[in-house]
């Protein structure tokens, strides 16, 4: 069971931003910084498609309500995204069965993303964009710092990612009304862009 603790915190991390994740193990891999990593993951194509990938979500995430459509978009890419990895790190390791590891890098992926896009959809209730630049980059670090932090002291950082999910799952709770309002907004938006475009159209 000793890959455990780095599937959970991988799952969680592919929650957020998967494409950091891959890339992250990769390159972990690819320099010999850590054994866990398989070889899957380090080919140079994964690796470039990662990047490529990272890169658009950088600057994807950073843009209010571009961000809730990209976080609905990964709805199912960040949980496969997290049992795939799980699975793959399983099968390096030899010490968890695949099945079980892709059930838990999954479901923690699942959890956070779900963490993710409502806090979002809360943060995008506000009229300003710099709150959602901050969230932004401190996800990006966290993902980063957690991942890296996960090759050295695995179980020390799983128990920091289930604390974060725990502190986000209660955020999110708490942040139901503002996630609401932006439903609301959005729809509004949507019934908005539907009328004008009915406006538009020449007569029958």
């Amino acid at each position: 069971m000793s890959v455990l603790p780095l599937v959970f915190t991988s799952g969680w991390a592919s929650g957020i931003n998967a494409y950091a994740v891959v890339l992250l193990l990769g390159v972990f891999g690819a320099t010999g910084i850590s054994d866990e990593v398989p070889e899957s993951l380090q080919r140079p194509d994964v690796l470039i498609a990662a990047g490529i990938l990272f890169a658009c979500e950088a600057v994807a995430d950073k843009i209010p309500y571009v961000d809730s459509v990209w976080d609905t978009v990964h709805t199912v890419i960040r949980p496969v995204s997290g049992a795939v990895v799980g699975a793959l790190l399983a099968g390096q390791s030899g010490s968890l069965p695949d099945l079980a590891a892709g059930a838990v890098g999954g479901s923690t992926a699942l959890a956070s993303h779900f963490v993710k896009a409502g806090t979002r959809m809360a943060i995008n209730s506000s009229p300003e964009p710099f709150s959602n630049m901050i969230v932004s980059t401190a996800e990006d670090l966290g993902v980063g710092g957690i991942v890296t932090f996960a090759m050295f002291y695995p179980e020390a950082a799983a128990i920091i990612a289930a604390v974060l999910l725990v502190l986000g799952l209660i955020a999110v709770y708490f942040l139901v009304s503002r996630i609401r309002r932006f439903l609301r907004r959005r729809a509004q938006r949507r019934e908005e862009r539907q009328l004008a475009a009915h406006a538009g159209r020449p007569p029958d």
